[in-house]
């Protein structure tokens, strides 16, 4: 029987009208938590060096900041709130910098902070507004200037996270990220701040938070693989 805090705290949720859906997902790898499908890259991809595996697609069925918090010796827990904080837009301190920001735990191709307040304000307006929306999506690459200007040689325009596309299902809110490149070892703070910005979204809704559909088109095992 379920407590009165448990009660009051689902008629706090909001009712929120959902599509009628059939999420094929349920056909992909699924994972109880982040930890278990970072252990699950770093093994697929233990071969290192040049060797890619293609069209990688998991479910992470607890996608909580808690459960997403996944440490390791490239990035302890410091490390991840830091980067998270960072690509939040949150204020951070030159003294956090200094002590973690690393060349080793990524650079501009994962640095996703520009305006990144105001893609998230967009995707809760759009989904307060229109709950049934196929337009909630964060874009990631080409904060200041147009697609056409694509240059592969430039690791700020190629982002490693291309975008966060934000549904309400079952009466949660999912994601699906389509990411172009992922390095397993820096998995871990994507999904940390990928985790974040969602259980944001999920409170500023009122909703729960759902499963998370990770799409990654080129994964490796670390950053010695050519022009990641």
């Amino acid at each position: 029987m379920a407590s009165k805090e448990e009660e009051e705290d689902d008629n706090n949720k909001t009712k929120i009208q959902c599509a009628p859906s059939n999420n094929l997902n349920v056909g992909f790898p699924h994972f109880p938590t982040a930890k278990e499908m970072y252990t699950h890259l770093r093994s697929i991809t233990k071969a290192g060096g040049e060797f890619v595996v293609r069209n990688f697609v998991g479910v992470i069925e607890d996608i909580s900041p808690d459960a997403s918090l996944v440490e390791t010796e490239l990035f302890p827990r410091g490390a991840l709130e830091y980067y998270t904080k960072k690509n939040m837009g949150w204020d951070y301190s030159q003294e956090e910098a200094d002590m973690w920001q690393l060349a080793e735990r990524g650079g501009a191709q994962g640095d996703y902070r520009e305006g990144m307040q105001k893609k998230i304000a967009n995707v809760i307006d759009c989904l307060k507004t229109e709950p049934l929306s196929k337009r909630a999506v964060i874009p990631i690459p080409f904060n200041s200037e147009g697609s056409q200007e694509v240059d592969w040689k430039d690791q700020g325009q190629n982002k490693c996270c291309r975008e966060l596309h934000l549904y309400l299902e079952d009466g949660k809110l999912k994601c699906t990220g389509i990411v172009r490149m992922q390095n397993a070892n820096i998995y871990v703070k994507n999904i940390h701040f990928f985790a974040t910005l969602l259980d944001y979204v999920a409170k500023e809704l009122g909703v729960e938070l759902g499963e998370y559909t990770h799409w990654i088109t080129n994964l490796c095992h670390d950053r010695t693989a050519t022009c990641c």
